[in-house]
């Protein structure tokens, strides 16, 4: 069942006395990416999925995007639900505003689980993105789907999965031209607010990305796990950006197994 809170859209499912769960989804997408990840974990977690500030069915705040304003909406709904303590699952922007969200309430954070998510870019990587912003200002979200879909998903995929393209490319363009660009900014700009995090980073961590994720690759991934003690590494070969759908078995192992040891 869907509820809403404040102006944001989550659902809550699977065992509701299980440990929590918390899915934070990337750009442009929404809540229903993780219905790849979901029928693996509903027998032993509560799961809550919500869209961000945005996107899906969640409306747009007064507020420019930040990482913080982020970090803010997911500790208002942990309050309204009476999480004391969960485990943060995040996707690309989803993981770096797990990585605030540790930062700004790391008592409240039982374990962290980053996938596909970057860390300090190449001065050309940083050209681009922020090239693909003013692009996304001037034009909306149909001006950088394509070429998305082409670096989330390897060839052969998505080829093979015309359906699954559909799906994302409706996800991507329901967003609104006059604001996917600022929610775009933050995945750009973000960054500065979460390398080297103070406080440390102390929970037990999962990073994982595609060894083909262009923007978010195994370099990044390492970083990102060299700053946080005793974290974990997953580089998972022939994946790009779109790891949790197509290669969604092997993913949703990893994090089972992770979640089991933690």
């Amino acid at each position: 069942m869907i509820d809403m809170f404040k102006g944001t859209s989550f659902r809550d499912s699977g065992n509701s006395k299980g440990p929590i769960l918390i899915f934070i989804h990337g750009l442009g997408l929404n809540k229903d990416v993780w219905q790849w990840q979901l029928p693996a974990l509903e027998r032993h977690y509560r799961l809550f999925t919500y869209d961000l500030w945005g996107h899906g069915e969640s409306a747009h705040p007064e507020e420019l995007p930040s990482l913080s304003l982020f970090s803010e909406q997911l500790r208002t709904l942990m309050d309204h639900n009476g999480f004391k303590k969960v485990t943060l699952i995040g996707f690309s922007l989803g993981g770096m505003i797990a990585r605030r969200a540790a930062q700004d309430m790391p008592e409240r954070l039982h374990r962290l689980v980053i996938l596909n998510s970057p860390h300090e870019r190449t001065t050309a990587a940083q050209a681009a993105i922020v090239a693909r912003v003013e692009q996304a200002r001037l034009e909306g979200p149909a001006a950088t789907v394509e070429a998305a879909l082409g670096r989330w998903f390897t060839d052969t995929y998505r080829l093979a999965n015309p359906e699954i393209m559909v799906l994302v490319r409706s996800w991507i363009l329901a967003n609104k031209k006059s604001f996917y660009y600022k929610n775009y900014r933050v995945l750009a700009d973000g960054i500065d607010e979460i390398i080297g995090p103070k406080p440390p980073i102390a929970c037990p961590t999962l990073v994982i990305t595609g060894d083909e994720d262009f923007g978010n690759g195994p370099e990044m991934a390492t970083r990102i796990a060299d700053e946080i003690k005793g974290s974990e590494v997953v580089i998972m070969k022939g994946l790009r950006h779109m790891a949790l759908i197509e290669g969604q078995d092997r993913i949703n192992r990893h994090i089972t197994e992770f979640l089991w040891k933690n």
